[in-house]
């Protein structure tokens, strides 16, 4: 088997929820919104489009012509708005296949990345983009073959919704679940089809649950959820190893260190996602993390 074939690794160039927040107190875990790259099967696939898809881009640099599938889960801000600042899509004879189910108001990945784009939001259009892309709306539900590679998707609690994603190759499998909230009574059942015996779960834990419930600045009704029910889920699940993200831009790096001691006595194996972490999951004999 080629080096290729036996590939399925995820880096995470963006792991912020809201709005990205660089400065000194969010160094060691990152200011960046969501972006995650997975290859797989020799297959390069990217996950959300949030200003961490920038610096992917200027990595990608190197490795041209590209060929590459992204798959947005929605269409709020902090998981656009490092399209317009990803360098591989102005140049020709890169190729992208970018890949998004359809808005409640009928609009389509294509053109909610179009729109971001026109005046007065930005100086030039998409069209200035000299890379092939090709714009496939998905349905919910629906599954994508890409070569051995299957992603699968299932509809989130989020307003304006966003679909989660699975993806699958050879015994392997990995859930991406950013945005969603959990339900007051009943875990999620698309959450737990998508996490189902994953060697990663990658969820939404934006907040803890005393955040979630405070009593005059809580947030029930946000779309997301937290540290504590992602355990559930997982344990519910299980899920090989929980990897916690979609942080809160308000959590500096000591608010992440003790979410990351405690998911770790709640649920052992637990990972808080950073910028430059890398998972390998068939390489190593299970699923770690590599800070890089």
């Amino acid at each position: 088997m080629s080096d290729q074939q036996n590939q399925f690794s995820i880096c995470f160039w963006g792991v912020r929820g809201s709005v990205a927040c660089p400065g000194e107190d969010t160094v060691r875990y990152g200011g960046n919104t969501a972006c995650i790259e997975m290859n797989v099967g020799g297959h390069q696939l990217i996950f959300d489009g949030g200003t961490g898809l920038r610096n992917l881009g200027q990595k990608m640099l190197a490795q041209m012509p590209i060929k590459a599938n992204m798959f947005f889960t929605h269409s709020h801000w902090d998981h656009i708005q490092g399209f317009p600042f990803f360098v591989p899509a102005f140049i020709p004879g890169n190729r992208f296949k970018i890949h998004g189910a359809i808005a409640p108001n009928g609009s389509t990945i294509e053109q909610r990345l179009n729109d971001q784009m026109l005046h007065p939001n930005f100086p030039v259009p998409l069209q200035i983009m000299g890379a092939t892309l090709e714009f496939c709306d998905i349905e919910v539900g629906e599954v994508v073959k890409i070569g051995d590679v299957e992603i699968s998707n299932a509809m989130l609690n989020h307003p304006g919704e966003a679909i989660g994603y699975r993806v699958s190759y050879r015994g392997h499998s990995a859930a991406y679940i950013s945005d969603t909230e959990h339900f007051p009574n009943r875990l999620d059942e698309n959450v737990l089809h998508l996490a189902r015996n994953a060697d990663v779960m990658i969820y939404d834990c934006t907040y803890t649950d005393d955040e979630y419930h405070h009593k005059h600045s809580g947030k029930v009704g946000w779309g997301h959820s937290t540290w504590q029910e992602a355990v559930k889920v997982a344990k519910a699940a299980q899920v090989k190893q929980l990897i916690i993200f979609h942080h809160d831009p308000g959590h500096t790096d000591d608010f992440m260190d003790d979410i990351a001691r405690q998911t770790s006595i709640a649920m052992p194996g637990s990972v808080v996602a950073k910028e430059g972490m890398v998972l390998n999951l068939i390489k190593e004999a299970a699923p770690t993390a590599i800070a890089v």
